[in-house]
């Protein structure tokens, strides 16, 4: 099986729930930043969340405040590095006693602080970030050596019994090969899956490492063809829709995003506005205008952050895609 079932039956059991109760739109993933201090300043990421101070973090109260508002079965803590988070226990405690599952998104730098003081849990992933062999990933973290010390992690926490699996975000400059390798690496010391993205191009980043729409359905023509070898977490049809053989529409409210500031609308991605109650933000988003992809900034967006939800959203139209969907979880 690909994911624990506990996901798939939460999922399934929060989907009835929400179409029973008529609603249109509801959270997928709740993307927890309990900080914006990071201990790397890669390439590709945004400088939102690495500039952050310390003293400046979410609360541990409104960390958990966040999870009961949203009520999304999955929690994915991110941030800035979620590791130099002083209450990080007790948060990933909290979220698991919420009965959610917690991916815990990290560099893995400080990861072994975190291993000496938890212990492994059905509902808890370690999630690494990795984005090539160790000449590229040190240079996109800039940084010599994460690339190893992410690895010994990834070896250390299998050891411990953890899940784990990583994420891997695809640049102009990436090398598809060098994926493929990286991912039969991964995959050979017992990663248990890995989430391949296109990168989003922050609008305060000058660099131009990313990708145009024709330049990520390219690449991902390959990754669709690694998929048959690999045990990616990246869904069939997210794969397909990155690599163009299908469209969707965007689904910004599916990973709604609770950071130091407030709450982040319109998505995970673009710092549009904050809001400061769940209630302002559910209802101050523009869910509508955001839906439809017409902003200048969504043009080259293919991020699982805004897709996988709409995967999951327009599956129930199709009993042929809930039975891809199915088999490829459950037998593959």
């Amino acid at each position: 099986m690909r994911f624990p079932l506990h996901i798939m039956t939460d999922m399934v059991t929060w989907q009835v729930r929400n179409w029973v109760g008529r609603r249109e739109r509801y959270p997928y993933v709740l993307m927890l930043e309990p900080l914006h201090t990071c201990n790397l300043k890669c390439l590709g990421c945004s400088p939102e969340r690495y500039n952050g101070k310390l003293d400046e973090r979410l609360p541990l109260d409104q960390c958990l405040q966040a999870v009961d508002e949203t009520g999304a079965p999955v929690v994915s803590i991110c941030g800035g590095e979620p590791t130099i988070y002083p209450e990080l226990l007790e948060l990933v405690e909290g979220v698991i006693a919420r009965r959610r599952h917690t991916y815990l998104c990290t560099n893995g730098l400080l990861l072994d602080r975190f291993y000496r003081k938890s212990r492994p849990h059905p509902r808890l992933s370690i999630n690494i970030h990795l984005d090539g062999m160790s000449k590229t990933h040190d240079f996109l973290t800039d940084r010599a050596g994460v690339f190893e010390r992410a690895i010994g992690m990834i070896k250390e926490g299998k050891r411990l019994g953890y899940r784990i699996c990583t994420n891997t975000t695809i640049f102009r400059e990436t090398d598809m090969d060098e994926i493929e390798e990286m991912l039969a690496y991964l995959q050979s010391i017992g990663v248990d899956g890995m989430l391949v993205s296109p990168g989003y191009h922050y609008e305060k980043i000058p660099e131009n490492h990313f990708l145009f729409r024709d330049e990520i359905h390219r690449k991902f023509r390959r990754v669709l063809q690694l998929s048959e070898k690999y045990r990616l977490y990246s869904t069939p049809f997210f794969l397909e829709f990155a690599a163009g053989e299908r469209d969707y529409p965007c689904t910004p409210w599916g990973n709604p995003t609770r950071t130091p500031k407030g709450w982040k609308g319109p998505c995970y991605l673009i710092e549009g506005a904050y809001y400061q109650s769940w209630n302002e933000f559910w209802q101050g988003v523009d869910w509508s205008y955001w839906e439809t992809r017409q902003d200048p900034r969504c043009h080259n967006c293919l991020m699982h952050s805004g897709f996988e939800p709409s995967v999951v959203r327009k599956l129930g139209g199709s009993p042929r895609n809930l039975w891809t969907m199915a088999t490829w979880n459950f037998f593959s």
